[in-house]
């Protein structure tokens, strides 16, 4: 379990980007991290992950106090959270087999890293993993020929190479087509389920994050000012995280029905926020 008490982040120029953010994500569970721009979102992934330093509070997963590790506990805590992108972060000039086995570094020596020389069953376990997301026939390809599912599927293949307790997705379809965002929220929350990996997703479609997440948390302000399962937010509270706006619009005509999902349509945001 992820546990986040009381977070708080404030920069030393005085902008408070969390207030004592408190929410907790149990096993398996997918959580959509939403909100407008700058409501503290990237801010709160990059506390946990301890990109950014909180300026008060707790992150705990399971047992382990993230905020009071350094040096060789904070890298070997950090083996234990997998990170996807949104711009995929991938090494453009090397394979897709040697990307997936780049979250494997944190495990071995560096000679074996720099040699890219790594165990037979870490790459016995990176073919399955591709296999898992649907790449295998593309494991020697280089990177830079992939289309932007793809190399979001090495991303996702990447950070479960890792082996870990939990995942942290920042917009993980703001670059691909409504087909494909709603493939990769699908496969990601299927690993989760499948593995039993709890996970926040920063997610600014909203609609998308209603199909696939199992709970949404909305931010506004650094604040949470929303955490309840996905049909629970209304108008009312997407007025509450967003501003005014005309919340019960909806085209039926911008995408085809999706088998997979039952779903028939999407939800469209009309009219100007204030």
């Amino acid at each position: 379990m992820l546990t986040i008490d009381q977070l708080t982040k404030t920069y030393k120029a005085g902008d408070t980007a969390l207030r004592e953010v408190t929410f907790r994500v149990p096993r398996g569970q997918v959580v959509g991290l939403i909100g407008p721009s700058g409501a503290g979102k990237s801010t709160l992934i990059r506390c946990i992950n301890r990109l950014v330093e909180p300026s008060s509070g707790a992150i705990r997963l399971g047992e382990t106090d993230l905020v009071n590790l350094g040096g060789r506990e904070l890298r070997q805590a950090r083996r234990r959270i997998g990170m996807i992108f949104q711009e995929y972060a991938l090494v453009e000039r090397l394979t897709v087999m040697e990307n997936v086995l780049s979250g494997r570094l944190g495990y071995v020596p560096f000679w074996r890293s720099f040699t890219r020389r790594f165990p037979g069953r870490d790459i016995e376990n990176a073919y399955r993993l591709l296999d898992r997301v649907g790449l295998l026939e593309h494991a020697d390809k280089r990177a830079d020929a992939l289309s932007g599912g793809q190399r979001q599927r090495v991303g996702i293949a990447r950070a479960l190479a890792q082996e870990p307790e939990l995942l942290l997705v920042d917009e993980p379809t703001a670059s691909l087509d409504p087909k494909t965002s709603r493939q990769i929220m699908r496969l990601i929350t299927e690993i989760c389920a499948e593995r039993q990996l709890p996970a926040i997703v920063n997610i600014h479609d909203v609609p998308l994050a209603q199909q696939f997440v199992d709970r949404l948390v909305g931010l506004r302000a650094g604040q949470v000012v929303f955490d309840n399962a996905p049909d629970r937010l209304d108008e009312e509270k997407l007025t509450e995280i967003y501003g005014a706006e005309d919340w019960t619009a909806t085209d039926q005509d911008d995408e085809e029905p999706d088998p997979a999902s039952g779903t028939q349509g999407s939800l469209r945001l009309v009219g100007t926020a204030t």
